[in-house]
């Protein structure tokens, strides 16, 4: 089989059906329902999520009517944010970072 590439786009979609939470949000189309973000990696990103979000009385995220990161044609948008997570990481990391050293002193 050498030389030989199957490609597949199965590891996009996850359904967990069994879940007693499913589907956490009111779709039309359950069967394209994507478990796969289960917890949405886009969260972080705030107003620049891309999702249908409002933030409620207390200044929170309100995901309820989001559907972005469940929809099964969605999952190369989500990668494709990664690197912009990435930067909220490294950013706050190294705030963290400087914290620390400002502490010790």
């Amino acid at each position: 089989m050498s030389g030989c590439f199957i490609e597949t786009e199965n590891y996009k979609f996850f359904q967990h059906k069994e879940c007693e939470f499913f589907p956490c949000h009111k779709v039309k189309d359950v069967e394209n329902f994507n478990c796969l973000f289960c917890y949405c990696p886009l969260y972080a990103l705030g107003d620049k999520c891309g999702g249908n979000f409002k933030y409620n009385e207390k200044g929170f995220k309100d995901c309820t009517d989001c559907t972005l990161p469940h929809r099964r044609s969605n999952y190369d948008y989500v990668l494709g944010k990664y690197n912009e997570i990435l930067d909220i990481v490294k950013t706050n990391h190294e705030k963290g970072y400087r914290e620390e050293i400002s502490e010790e002193e």
